[in-house]
């Protein structure tokens, strides 16, 4: 039995991921966050949670010390902060990582699985070619992400070098929004708060509201579920070989035309269906592709679920007992 830990818990990737694996008795799981979010359903399902900050060397002795894997998720984006300072991304992001290698090191663990934001290559975004994972990075040096992404950018640095140096196989996964229901729809942009779009967009088309599609509706993204995410971590759980840089995302374009309308088919009810108000008047979203092929050949990663699918089991999780204790 593999002896997972998996640090940053709290958040819903975390939540999402630490219950699958604690279904299959090949894992035993161990939870750390530094929220008190989730953990009394880890309770409820008697998985082992430990408080941790990870910006505190000491902190770590707290942690066990046969571990045989870890899956670093903790980490703080601009989305998750009101206001701005530069300074706690490090703290979080970069020292963190630091203080999780070196009880790596400590300990003897030799694998870790990293989640790395996607800017680090928003230098390709709006192109329309689809981003190799094992491109060279353009991140973007302005704006309230900068350094966020350069945070997360030396964290990768740091695990290359603990990889080469210990021969700790590293795992990072390249990851744009993960979509998944969460029961709370806000995010901040520029530090001020506001409803994450395609959770409002869901809000709306359960109501009947009508639902405005910004710019040109034909501007495509990548858009990975959770579930494909849990698939990409377990295979690299279980893999021996894997190393480097892997693209988390699907490889198919969507366009935002198609989310708006799979939206409405899949939440509106059929006598009240939201009706969509085009304005091109208003910024195009981001565009982004991603190439999968390294994942596909080194991960044995095949995608379970594109958009429809993923929303109508999104559907689903809406009903999930969890939500209600979070809630």
């Amino acid at each position: 039995m593999l002896k997972i830990l998996v640090i940053g818990a709290t958040g819903s990737t975390g939540l999402y991921l630490v219950d699958y694996l604690n279904d299959n008795s090949n894992y035993h799981i161990v939870a750390t966050g530094n929220k008190k979010r989730n953990t009394e359903i880890y309770k409820t399902r008697d998985i082992e949670y430990i408080s941790l900050d990870v910006t505190c060397r000491a902190e770590f002795k707290k942690l066990p010390d046969n571990i045989d894997i870890v899956v670093l998720l903790a980490g703080l984006a601009p989305s998750r902060v009101k206001g701005y300072d530069p300074y706690i991304y490090f703290d979080i992001n970069t020292i963190g990582t630091l203080n999780t290698l070196e009880y790596c090191r400590i300990n003897h663990i030799k694998k870790i699985i990293f989640a790395q934001s996607h800017s680090d290559v928003a230098g390709y975004w709006n192109t329309g070619e689809y981003i190799k994972s094992d491109v060279i990075q353009k991140l973007n040096y302005k704006g309230d992400h900068a350094v966020y992404v350069i945070s997360k950018t030396a964290a990768c640095q740091l695990i290359e070098h603990y990889h080469q140096d210990y021969g700790i196989q590293s795992i990072i996964f390249r990851m744009p929004t993960i979509y998944c229901y969460w029961p709370d729809d806000t995010y901040y942009i520029n530090g001020e708060k506001t409803t994450m779009a395609y959770l409002g967009f869901i809000k709306k088309a359960i109501k009947g509201e009508a639902i405005e599609i910004w710019g040109d509706p034909t501007i495509p993204k990548d858009i990975i579920y959770i579930k494909d995410f849990i698939q990409l971590v377990e295979n690299a759980i279980i893999s021996k070989t894997a190393q480097g840089i892997y693209n988390a995302g699907t490889g198919i374009p969507t366009t935002l035309e198609e989310q708006i309308k799979g939206i409405i088919e899949v939440f509106s009810d059929p006598n009240n269906k939201s009706v969509i108000i085009y304005r091109p008047d208003k910024p195009s979203q981001i565009s982004y592709l991603y190439d999968i092929s390294k994942a596909e050949k080194e991960l044995n990663y095949k995608v379970k679920y594109p958009y429809i699918v993923s929303l109508k089991d999104m559907k689903r999780e809406m009903q999930n007992p969890w939500f209600k204790i979070l809630m």
